[in-house]
């Protein structure tokens, strides 16, 4: 009898570690990259496999980084700029691939997003101690911030901007691009969920664990940093915020922003914030300042109108509009 009952406690105990065995892992790492810190979670069968994907999460955007930043002198956008006025400049499949995504993007929000309105971005001075630029100074950049300047050569893999002065930068959409590529990459090592997030750039893939999908809750743009307008679960998606509290500087009582409407040079006033959720983060990132840029009824027409894409606009006066997708999803805070 006694022999049976250790017979069935080493059953038991074996069937206990064969569950245990096949207990998802849960690895989370952190680093500073593209000028932000970015969370990695990796979930795998096994310690080894989650560490080894979120390694390589990271890793894949710190080479993106050496691609893509324009504070590194010797990025393939750094050297187009450099060149700029002078000679095409021949960019690696990643590049080319992102800036034909933001020319798609520019073109969705009738160019409210433009990679190309950073000299603009530079004269007001929203990250630093903030400057309003006079419309002279202004009206001088406008022929530096045209789109229609970019020429892509896709059979050389060649960019070319036309005009001497002209710089772009992809800070506005590089994020979700990056952030797509990591979680690719974290399943091609064995991932079998994941989040990467950026700042306010953040991808999902699979569930946790304990099958519940992630949580991500909308910053409320008018109080302390943490609290929340509401939350909405995220299952193979992407998010991506724009507002006008993230860099800006007041001045005589009004808020100067970052965002700017490249159609006029001044800050987009229209939106207080603009949540994206959409397959793509590269999507997500750019359409929520294009978005912001067009204001919330075009916004929210244009929202509308393309598949998996839902949003979530707070106008000017602290009224939110949620898209018909998320109407059923969206747990809005009290």
């Amino acid at each position: 009898m006694c022999e049976m009952k250790k017979m069935i406690g080493m059953f038991l105990l074996s069937l206990l570690m064969v569950g245990c065995q096949g207990t998802p892992h849960l690895v989370k790492r952190s680093q500073m990259l593209m000028g932000t810190v970015v969370f990695v979670t990796a979930v795998a069968a096994d310690e080894s496999t989650a560490q080894q994907a979120a390694k390589a999460g990271l890793d894949e955007i710190r080479r993106l980084e050496e691609l893509l930043s324009t504070w590194i002198p010797t990025s393939e956008l750094s050297k187009v700029n450099a060149a700029a006025g002078q000679e095409p400049i021949q960019v690696s499949q990643e590049t080319f691939e992102l800036l034909e995504r933001s020319l798609e993007v520019a073109q969705l929000t009738n160019g409210g997003f433009n990679i190309a309105v950073g000299p603009a971005v530079k004269a007001w001075d929203a990250s630093g101690e903030g400057q309003v630029p006079s419309h002279e100074d202004l009206e001088a950049l406008r022929p530096q911030i045209d789109l229609s300047e970019i020429q892509l050569d896709k059979k050389k893999r060649r960019v070319l901007l036309r005009r001497q002065g002209m710089q772009i930068d992809v800070g506005g959409i590089g994020k979700g691009y990056a952030a797509d590529r990591a979680a690719t990459v974290m399943q091609t090592s064995g991932a079998t969920a994941g989040v990467v997030a950026l700042s306010g750039d953040i991808k999902t893939f699979g569930r946790m664990p304990d099958q519940q999908k992630f949580v991500f809750g909308i910053q409320h743009p008018r109080k302390e940093q943490g609290e929340v307008l509401g939350r909405i679960e995220l299952e193979n998606e992407a998010v991506s915020t724009a507002g006008d509290y993230q860099r800006y500087f007041m001045k005589d009582g009004i808020r100067y922003h970052h965002i700017l409407d490249p159609s006029s040079l001044q800050p987009a006033r229209g939106c207080q914030s603009v949540t994206i959720i959409a397959k793509e983060g590269v999507m997500a990132d750019g359409l929520d300042t294009g978005i912001f840029v067009m204001g919330p009824d075009k916004g929210t027409a244009l929202i509308e109108s393309l598949p998996d894409v839902e949003g979530v606009i707070v106008d000017q006066e602290g009224k939110m509009i949620v898209s018909s997708g998320l109407k059923g999803r969206l747990r809005l805070e009290p």
